[in-house]
C-alpha cells in the first residue's frame, strides 16, 4: 500500500521531497566572527603612563630596570624607581617586633644617591624618579603603587628555590598576589628585551 508524502508529513514525517531539498541546500554559515563576549575588555589597550620599578641594586633588578626602559620608550610613561631598606626583625619571643635601626645606622642619604644614579643612567628619552622607603618590601612597593596610581609594575625575581625561598618567601609573589595593577614578573635568565 502506498502512503501519500502529505499523509506522512501530517502525521509528523517528513516527505521524501523535503528530504531531498533540505540536504541539497546547505544551511548558510555567518559571514562574520561571532562577537566577543561583553567582558569590559574587548576593546581596551595597554598604555600605561606610570612604571613601578622596585630595585635593590642586584642584577636581576637591572634586567628588569632593561624592561622598564623599553616599555617607558615605547608609551611615553614615567619610570619611578622604588628601593626598600627592610628594618631589623627581632624574634617575638623577646616582645619586639620590627625595630629600625638607629637614625644615624641608616645609610638612606647614601641610598638615595645610589638610587638616583640609577635613575639618572637611564638617560633622558625616559622620565625617571627615584624614592627610598623603610618597611616590608612587599608591601612598600604594592603601597607606592597604590599611591602613585601605576598602571604597571616591572619587578625582578631572583629565583630563589628549596629551603632559601621557603625562609624568605618570594617578594615578587607577594607583588604579584597584592598589587592592584598589572604585575611583569622578570627573571634573571630572561632573554633581553630588544
Amino acid at each position: 500500500m502506498k502512503t501519500n508524502p502529505k499523509t506522512r508529513a501530517a502525521k509528523g514525517a517528513p516527505a521524501a521531497a523535503e528530504k531531498k531539498s533540505s540536504a541539497a541546500t546547505p544551511a548558510p554559515v555567518a559571514a562574520t566572527a561571532p562577537k566577543p563576549v561583553a567582558s569590559g575588555l574587548t576593546n581596551a589597550r595597554v598604555h600605561p603612563k606610570t612604571i613601578l620599578v622596585p630595585h635593590d641594586f642586584s642584577k636581576p633588578a637591572d634586567k628588569a630596570l632593561e624592561y622598564a626602559k623599553a616599555f617607558g620608550r615605547q608609551f611615553g610613561a614615567q619610570l619611578v624607581l622604588i628601593h626598600v631598606l627592610e628594618p631589623m626583625v627581632l624574634p617575638a619571643e623577646l616582645g619586639y617586633g620590627f625595630v629600625p635601626p638607629p637614625e644615624d645606622a641608616l645609610p638612606m642619604e647614601a641610598l638615595r644617591e645610589k638610587l638616583a644614579s640609577v635613575a639618572k643612567s637611564i638617560g633622558s628619552e625616559v622620565k625617571c624618579t627615584s624614592e627610598v622607603r623603610i618597611g616590608r618590601p612587599w608591601s612598600e612597593v604594592v603601597a607606592a603603587a597604590k599611591e602613585l596610581s601605576a598602571d604597571l609594575l616591572i619587578v625582578a625575581t631572583h629565583g630563589r628555590t628549596g629551603l632559601q625561598h621557603a625562609l624568605l618567601g618570594s617578594v615578587a609573589e607577594k607583588i604579584v598576589r597584592h598589587a592592584e595593577c598589572p604585575v611583569l614578573v622578570v627573571r634573571n635568565e630572561e632573554r633581553d628585551f630588544v
